[in-house]
């Protein structure tokens, strides 16, 4: 659908800067119920509109939901694209208007593509796969403070907490399980990949939770979304080494887990992976040419509804 009209969103905790490419109109509106139903009449009035906001830790999304109730088309960016935009155009200075128009222009140069947002269920998954990550490293980093003290009293406090983070994680896993398999569509989806030797709990819900894409895009577009497309370093006669950048840090964190997985366990993957390492390629390199096929089989499987059939593979 071509766009006639491009807006900026600033968030903040109790406002929002609006800005309007190209007519440069702009208005703000308080970050509340009131506002947000203000905002979403005002902008259903402007033909053919593209708003982008950038991701803000959470205070975007009530704003998000009635943009989006109002079937307007409504696109949450990654603030990193915008700052790089901002400074690709010589944007330094920072206010709330300055953001607002920044997001406007980014909108109307870039015009990122409009993808179904997240529903609340799928939120409420995403905020429990994200409290898991953040008990695992914090799991992790009390052990390791764990190993370097010597004082018992400090050991055994150390000992409580590390076992009072354990039952959170175990109990996270039960409700993320509930969570799941409570979703007719969420348990479709978890059985198929669970038929992947390799493929875990936690990679599952990661993916539920931050890839709702699965299943929608091509194998190109899922690998350059997910961050494990190869990025061509060249300039004239010069030819850098392909490297993966930018896509979404947790899932690929979990991609990579369960790649090294199946590695082991998965003969598709195993002997894909053995291949390339035959061929010469460096272990890093065959690692991720393996990260991405096992996203490329788990797309299609999602796409087609199939489960892990090795032949198709």
């Amino acid at each position: 659908m071509e766009r006639s009209l491009f807006v900026g969103i600033d968030v903040a905790k109790d406002s929002l800067d609006v800005h309007v490419r190209p007519t440069d109109e702009a208005w703000q509106v308080p970050n509340d119920p009131a506002g947000h139903a203000a905002l979403a009449q005002r902008l259903a009035t402007m033909p053919s509109v593209l708003i982008v906001l950038e991701a803000t830790g959470g205070y975007e999304i009530a704003v998000v939901g009635a943009l989006a109730s109002a079937e307007l088309a409504v696109v949450v960016a990654n603030p990193r694209q915008i700052r790089a935009y901002a400074r690709a155009t010589g944007q330094l200075a920072k206010t709330d208007k300055l953001d607002a128009r920044i997001i406007a222009r980014f909108a109307e140069a870039v015009r990122p593509d409009v993808r179904a947002l997240p529903t609340e269920q799928t939120r409420v998954l995403d905020e429990m796969v994200t409290r898991r990550r953040q008990l695992v490293e914090m799991l992790g980093a009390e052990t390791n403070r764990r190993r370097m003290v010597r004082d018992r009293m400090l050991q055994q406090r150390l000992e409580a907490h590390i076992a009072w983070l354990k039952r959170a994680v175990r109990e996270l896993d039960r409700d993320l399980e509930t969570t799941i398999r409570s979703s007719a569509l969420w348990r479709e989806t978890d059985d198929l990949l669970r038929s992947v030797a390799g493929v875990g709990p936690v990679t599952i819900a990661t993916m539920l939770a931050e890839l709702p894409e699965l299943g929608q895009l091509t194998r190109r577009k899922i690998a350059v979304l997910v961050g494990v497309a190869p990025m061509n370093r060249d300039s004239g006669q010069f030819r850098g080494r392909r490297t993966i950048a930018g896509g979404r840090p947790a899932v690929r964190r979990v991609l990579y887990m369960a790649t090294v997985a199946a590695i082991r366990r998965n003969r598709v993957i195993r002997a894909f992976y053995q291949r390339l390492r035959s061929n010469g390629h460096l272990p890093k390199v065959a690692l991720t040419a393996a990260m991405r096929k096992l996203l490329t089989i788990l797309n299609a499987m999602v796409r087609d509804g199939r489960a892990w059939q090795e032949q198709i593979a």
